[in-house]
């Protein structure tokens, strides 16, 4: 398919020093949504075939308040310490992606539903009359082309990743499960993910077995 590619006067780089290690941080400005991403890269940054990757979504509220009623945080950092150990990696942190794209106000008051009426992530959206997913990962795309990364192995347990990236040109050569462990508090959105938006996650078949009556699903 056809696509912008990013300009070098939407990007800026710089070394980023974090707890982990030193990242190269490459800040750009999509040209089709607008929005301001960042990608992480560590390591050889000559790589360009097989290049260990994740794609994440931002989510405010499990990735900096560490909420647990997703798996967002764990992910982040579980993503971030396997590129660390591999030795190189990149990471492309996509804004406007909250809530699936529906937006922090939105994604609040979905939970309401889900609170207090028990509804699961993809009913109490459908609810509202909000999409389920509006996630656009070209952004993804396009900088992993300005990295000249040619093929990734993916970090995700969402084959819909795969096919998004696939579309825009980005070969995904594998998909590297990313499985954090589940707790009382996301399990009913974790298994709606599973049941209902396809995610890979047999991790919750030992963990589900007698706690989803509890946790009100």
């Amino acid at each position: 398919m056809c696509d912008l590619s990013i300009s070098g006067d939407d990007v800026a780089e710089a070394d980023l020093v974090t707890r982990r290690g030193t990242f190269r941080s490459v800040a750009f400005r999509d040209p089709l949504d607008g929005h301001e991403h960042l990608a992480l890269v560590y390591g050889e940054t000559t790589m360009r075939e097989n290049v260990l990757v994740r794609v994440h979504s931002e989510c405010v509220t499990g990735d900096i308040f560490d909420a647990m009623r997703c798996e967002c945080g764990d992910q982040l950092n579980a993503a971030l310490d396997a590129i660390v150990q591999a030795g190189s990696g990149v990471l492309v942190y996509l804004r406007g992606h909250e809530g699936r794209g529906i937006g922090l106000v939105a994604k609040v008051r979905t939970h309401v539903l889900q609170d207090h009426d028990g509804l699961d992530t993809v009913d109490s959206a459908t609810a509202l009359d909000l999409p389920v997913d509006t996630r656009d990962f070209g952004p993804a795309a396009r900088v992993l082309k300005y990295l000249r990364v040619r093929s990734i192995r993916l970090m995700s347990n969402n084959s819909d990743k795969i096919h998004a990236l696939e579309s825009h040109g980005i070969t995904v050569a594998a998909r590297v499960p990313l499985l954090v462990p589940a707790n009382d508090h996301n399990l009913r959105y974790l298994v709606a993910k599973r049941d209902r938006l396809g995610h890979h996650l047999p991790h919750l078949d030992t963990f589900t077995h007698g706690r989803l009556d509890s946790a009100g699903a």
